[in-house]
């Protein structure tokens, strides 16, 4: 019997790929000031070393913990017809004490 190939490949992506956009909730900005970690929206394919790669090298700071979550697209309806929003990847970026992201 042949032996069962990943479906996964390694996709290489540049740091502005990984990092989509900050999420700027008041959630997220309560545990930025408490905890320090920032949410981003990542792209779907990053794991959680890519992430903290590109959040170092695009914005200068010592990464101590990233958590993901990856959000399910919800069902929307525009009359009559139903659609699916897309999923989405969210990672929570946790800094060192010395370091702040200021995003305004």
């Amino acid at each position: 019997m042949p032996r069962a190939v990943p479906l996964t490949t390694k996709i290489v992506l540049e740091p502005h790929q990984i990092i989509l956009r900050p999420l700027v909730t008041e959630k997220g900005m309560h545990r930025s000031t408490r905890n320090n970690a920032y949410a981003f929206e990542v792209h779907r394919f990053a794991t959680k070393g890519d992430v903290r790669r590109a959040v170092h090298e695009l914005f200068n700071v010592t990464v101590l913990r990233v958590h993901t979550q990856t959000r399910k697209g919800k069902p929307r309806r525009t009359g009559q017809q139903f659609a699916r929003t897309q999923s989405w990847k969210k990672a929570i970026v946790t800094l060192d004490k010395e370091h702040r992201i200021d995003f305004f």
